[in-house]
């Protein structure tokens, strides 16, 4: 959520999510296969702790598991290990800070992007000016008649 509450704008209070600006532009890890099973574990347990409450066996919606104020302590836990996990296919160290997380993502960015820009920056050209005649240098048209009524 740090990259989306950074990068992402805003209807009212509500995020806007574009594939152009939040979702393209994020720089996605190169994982170890141990790294990834190790995600794909922790994704797991948050589906599991999610279960439970889901139909057909619960009554909740996913608007309501993930609702700040109720949400279950084992879906909140879970979460907190799934994102460790991925924090370390960064990573090894944890981050103490949303802002640290957003720049060293940022940083990231500029490392996968900078091979997609120039080498030197293009100079500008600048056009050279054409002057405009006056109003009274130019060309009158010759204005034709009124059709009489």
């Amino acid at each position: 959520m740090a990259w989306v509450r950074t990068v992402a704008g805003r209807l009212k209070s509500d995020f806007r999510y574009s594939a152009g600006i939040v979702y393209n532009n994020f720089p996605w890890p190169s994982p170890t296969p141990e790294q990834q099973a190790h995600v794909e574990e922790k994704a797991r347990v948050v589906l599991a702790a999610r279960e439970p409450h889901l139909p057909p066996r619960g009554m909740s919606t996913l608007a309501d598991l993930y609702d700040p104020l109720i949400m279950p302590a084992a879906l909140v836990r879970a979460h907190v290990e799934l994102d460790r996990e991925v924090e370390k296919c960064y990573r090894a160290e944890a981050f103490h800070s949303d802002r640290e997380r957003v720049e060293f993502l940022f940083r990231l960015y500029e490392q996968l992007t900078a091979p997609l820009l120039p080498a030197a920056p293009r100079r500008r050209t600048v056009r050279a000016r054409v002057p405009t005649p006056r109003r009274s240098q130019r060309a009158r048209t010759p204005r034709l008649p009124s059709a009489e009524r």
